[in-house]
């Protein structure tokens, strides 16, 4: 199978086309803030607290799944009609969410959700690949990227107002009318040329991928918090499914997952640097918040602001970068925002309990800064390293790499602090999580001079343990980026393609 290049669309048509792909993105974008705001009241009418996090991991294991897999169906089929059933699919998990009567049937349909989800993400970015050239994605950049910006402000006071005003289903409702004008605008706006030759999957080859990979993230998901028993059988599905895999591919006609694709050295090492990228992005993200509330002693909102500085600093990044990737070139681009991330990670093992959370929300500034310029050059660099029959996977292959790694970071990052803890005592002894979780539900401990409530009492045993396990967790950090800077390195100069002017 093979497939011609997209139809540039006149310059009346490809404002529809983005603006479908911003409100594609939009959904997945705001899915996360949106519903851990609903989830107490959705716990408190279905029960099931005991499975609170697998509502946020099915979806999460669903996604990362199933996106190279849909990434592949982008260049069999073109971005259209995968597009189209990634929308169906999303939406359809999403009213049925709506309609959940249990913990379990919602997990469920959160499965579904993300495997539409699978398809939305990377083939959006490829679409905008298609009919943009790197001359003109600076804007574009901006634009997407800032989608992800509004949705972290906007999800946590939409849900707040949509669980106080209406029932929660509409937390997963409200995706419906925005998905359909989605549908339309690609409907109605996005032409492509495919040939009419036979197309070959390999259903083989997604299915072993897809089982793979889904045993993988369980395994790294439940880490630390299941039986052994229930990890090592992952594991023992992870391998296996993973050697029939490769057997599968390697004898395979048209394989799922091109080697030669992997094998090109722009795409190995970009998407390898990704993934530790993805593990930083990770770690600031679960944890300095706690840091912020339990060790500096400040409210959920002050937390709040000092992560989401990180997110404003994202699309800035990625709108900078995209404006200089023709000055300074996509490699010398790359690498400055790979510089970035260990200069803003290097803020948070400094920092101590008598810091001040302006600090904290400098390093997150960095960090978002470099992350925005950094994803988005890695993005257009594999872009870029492959032709239009490719550029489906390649794109997808750099959105897995990143989702895998917020996963390994997770998992990594929360051993690192797990080990730190079981020492932490003044006797070299475990502090019990139910300490731990004691103080973490305590209103903010007020700082002199910050106008905050009186000193709450805390367990000055839990917080000392605490802080010095965050610590040796931000220096895990640190050395992620760093690492991440030493594999971008390694990233070779790929020329900027000369792409055809929309019509």
């Amino acid at each position: 199978m093979t497939a011609t290049d997209t139809v540039a669309p006149p310059r009346l048509r490809r404002p529809f086309v983005l603006a479908s792909v911003m409100l594609s993105m939009f959904m997945i974008a705001i899915e996360a803030t949106i519903v851990s705001t609903a989830m107490p009241q959705i716990v408190g009418q279905l029960g099931g607290l005991t499975l609170y996090a697998w509502v946020f991991s099915a979806f999460l294991l669903a996604q990362t799944a199933t996106t190279v897999v849909f990434g592949k169906l982008a260049d069999l089929y073109g971005r259209r009609p995968v597009m189209l059933v990634g929308i169906a699919i999303f939406l359809l998990g999403s009213l049925l969410c709506g309609f959940a009567t249990g913990m379990v049937a919602l997990i469920v349909f959160r499965l579904v959700q993300g495997i539409g989800a699978g398809a939305i993400q990377p083939i959006a970015l490829t679409v905008v690949g298609d009919l943009y050239s790197v001359q003109e994605r600076g804007k574009i950049q901006g634009f997407l990227a800032s989608v992800w910006g509004i949705s972290s402000v906007l999800g946590p006071l939409a849900g707040g107002l949509i669980i106080s005003q209406l029932s929660w289903a509409w937390i997963f409702w409200i995706n419906i009318p925005v998905g359909l004008l989605a549908a339309a605008g690609f409907t109605l706006f996005l032409r492509e040329n495919i040939s009419a030759e036979r197309r070959r999957v390999d259903v083989a080859g997604a299915l072993l991928f897809t089982v793979s990979v889904t045993a993988l993230m369980l395994a790294l998901t439940e880490a630390g918090s299941a039986g052994s028993g229930t990890v090592a059988i992952a594991l023992a599905v992870f391998l296996g499914s993973a050697l029939l895999f490769i057997w599968q591919e390697a004898r395979a006609p048209d394989p799922m997952l091109d080697i030669r694709l992997w094998s090109l050295r722009p795409v190995a090492t970009s998407n390898l640097a990704t993934l530790l990228s993805g593990m930083v992005m990770i770690g600031l993200t679960t944890f300095l918040p706690i840091y912020v509330q339990a060790v500096l002693g400040r409210s959920p909102l002050v937390a709040g602001f000092a992560l989401t500085m990180m997110v404003l600093g994202w699309p800035i990044g990625a709108t900078v970068s995209a404006r200089n990737f023709a000055r300074f070139g996509l490699r010398n681009t790359l690498l400055t925002g790979a510089v970035l991330l260990p200069v803003g990670a290097a803020i948070f093992p400094i920092l101590s309990p008598g810091a001040s959370p302006v600090l904290a929300g400098l390093g997150s500034t960095v960090v978002g800064l470099g992350m925005g310029v950094f994803s988005t050059s890695a993005i257009v660099m594999v872009q870029e390293s492959v032709g239009w029959t490719q550029r489906g996977a390649a794109t997808a292959a750099n959105v897995f790499s990143r989702n895998l790694g917020s996963t390994l970071g997770a998992a990594a990052l929360g051993l690192v602090l797990n080990l730190s803890l079981r020492h932490a005592g003044p006797n070299g002894e475990a502090v019990d999580a139910e300490r731990i979780r004691a103080l973490l539900d305590q209103p903010a401990a007020g700082v002199a001079g910050d106008g905050g409530p009186a000193a709450t009492a805390v367990d000055p045993v839990v917080q000392a343990a605490l802080a010095q396990g965050l610590h040796l967790t931000f220096w895990a950090v640190f050395a992620v980026a760093a690492l991440t800077l030493v594999v971008a390195t390694l990233v070779p100069s790929v020329a900027i393609k000369a792409r055809a002017a929309a019509e």
